[in-house]
């Protein structure tokens, strides 16, 4: 067991706190107004993790904080502070853990590809009448976005992306991505793949520590912006310069973006295989 003094653990849970608020006092203050933003608001709506508990620090499983008593539902009080009760959390969530740590191992495992250039957004519009942010315009009209799309074809392996492609898009998809194929399907370069390891963190917490989860957000924020900037919309009235994946300038561009994501996914990602590993391995038992 890892002991924090008090005026570490104190001082880790406020850093937490002022850092996550950056990101949510924002959203609250937009969604108090009744406005939306189609890059900043997408982590709190598309993803089910609130405001709230973004903000609220964990440590995670395998620290005891000293002199605290009473942190939570999720803790005992043992002799020198609160602990997780990772045993208790284990026996409601050992198969999630199991899930997650088999998915990002398989994905970890295969080679990143770099050429889907964003095609996704496009197919998610493609040949529609309906958008899904419909509050902005297109960059292009709707016979120039369908034909990027079927000159470029489409290699689309992230079910969630998949799910959302309009039905005359998803038989161009080179690929047919289920949830069951999940595991098969997903690579490290793929920016929704990497946008997901926050999902899956905050899936974990709090038996991963909050900076973890914070470190996660970070990233997909940084991603959602790139992906919506290589997609069809024009965003430039938010100062959002488009990627422009229908030339061979903008396919280079987001190629590039796609291998600097993957690289600072790779520590991220095998900080939430390890945590699941030693969890399933019994060894931060309290």
């Amino acid at each position: 067991m890892e002991v924090l003094e008090p005026e570490v653990w104190r001082a880790r849970a406020e850093a937490h706190r002022r850092r996550a608020e950056a990101w949510t006092a924002p959203h609250l203050a937009r969604r108090a107004r009744g406005e939306t933003h189609p890059v900043e608001d997408f982590l709190f709506t598309y993803y089910g993790h609130r405001p709230a508990r973004l903000r609220q620090w964990h440590p995670g499983a395998g620290v005891v904080l000293k002199g605290a008593y009473g942190f939570g539902r999720d803790y005992l009080d043992a002799a020198e502070g609160a602990v997780l009760d990772t045993a208790a959390l284990m026996d409601r969530r050992g198969a999630s853990v199991e899930w997650i740590a088999r998915l990002l191992a398989a994905t970890a495992e295969r080679p990143p590809y770099f050429g889907c250039f964003g095609l996704h957004e496009w197919a998610m519009v493609y040949r529609s009448e309906e958008v899904r942010h419909g509050a902005w315009p297109l960059r292009l009209g709707g016979d120039q976005v369908a034909r990027v799309v079927e000159e470029r074809g489409v290699r689309c392996g992230h079910f969630d992306a998949f799910r959302f492609f309009t039905p005359q898009a998803r038989p161009l998809n080179v690929l047919q991505p289920t949830r069951e194929r999940q595991r098969e399907l997903e690579q490290p370069g793929c920016l929704h793949a990497n946008m997901d390891l926050y999902k899956w963190a905050y899936k974990l917490s709090p038996l991963v520590g909050s900076e973890l989860v914070a470190d996660c957000f970070a990233l997909a924020r940084d991603i959602r912006a790139v992906d919506m900037r290589a997609s069809p919309y024009d965003l430039s009235a938010l100062g959002y310069r488009a990627i422009r994946i229908e030339t061979p300038e903008g396919r280079a561009e987001y190629a590039a973006e796609q291998r600097g994501f993957a690289e600072r996914a790779r520590p991220q990602r095998q900080s939430l295989i390890e945590a699941c590993e030693r969890l399933l391995a019994g060894a931060l038992l309290p």
